[in-house]
């Protein structure tokens, strides 16, 4: 199945039209033509069955014959706040990676030690949108703005919150030992540089758990891909 993404379209939408570069990519690449099926999404969980009736590489157009509720397989809901990278294909890779998986929420908080303070969300938008299309997926992770930690962190939380960090004095556990199944939460990994002490001790003040991700210093987004597996497997 090629998936396609359309956040405007309802369930009761009766057609939609291509821009050019989809059009070119649906008519000259996929060779669809009058009377195919295509196959779209609007990131809600809706999966709509569109029949081309204008197959035109400039301006394709199809109507909207049905459409289905495709709910999440996953039954958890995974908030991943991670700190920006210096390099920001390796974010890019994160998320890219973390949707395959299985995430629902996406929060780039800059903290003390961030090397990056800027974020171009619309790029990190598509790159979501992309991996999303391309696993097969009808509901669009949320990507939130970036935000200060100290803003973050003053958040209330009602869900399982927990803090992935490297600072050696303060007791850690297995994240795969202490979470809940069929459960919410919300996990925090810091950049490079580590979260500060001060803003590990604003997240214990908030009542976060401390978790260790094994021996190894890993990398940021390899951190951050290693909780989204950890919660995967605690629910196959």
């Amino acid at each position: 199945m090629q998936l396609f993404y359309n956040p405007n379209l309802l369930i009761t939408s009766k057609e939609i039209t291509f821009n050019k570069d989809e059009s070119r990519h649906i008519i000259r690449v996929l060779r669809k033509k009058e009377g195919d099926i295509l196959h779209i999404t609007n990131g809600g969980g809706i999966l709509f069955f569109a029949e081309v009736i204008i197959g035109n590489d400039k301006k394709c157009v199809a109507k909207i014959i049905k459409s289905e509720k495709r709910t999440h397989t996953r039954d958890y809901y995974l908030h991943v706040a991670i700190a920006p990278t210096k390099n920001n294909d390796r974010l890019e890779w994160f998320l890219e990676k973390a949707t395959e998986i299985g995430i629902d929420e996406i929060t780039p908080i800059i903290c003390k030690n961030s090397e990056r303070k800027v974020v171009k969300i619309d790029r990190l938008q598509r790159v979501i949108q992309s991996a999303m299309k391309q696993s097969l997926q009808f509901t669009l992770p949320k990507l939130n703005p970036p935000i200060n930690f100290s803003d973050f962190i003053k958040n209330d939380f009602s869900e399982e919150v927990f803090i992935a960090h490297c600072e050696k004095s303060i007791e850690k556990k297995f994240l795969k030992n202490i979470a809940s199944p069929k459960s919410k939460y919300t996990i925090l990994i810091g950049p490079e540089g580590d979260f500060s002490l001060d803003e590990i001790q604003q997240s214990l003040n908030k009542e976060f758990i401390p978790i260790s991700l094994g021996e190894n210093r890993l990398r940021t987004e390899t951190a951050g891909l290693n909780v989204v597996q950890s919660i995967a497997y605690l629910h196959q």
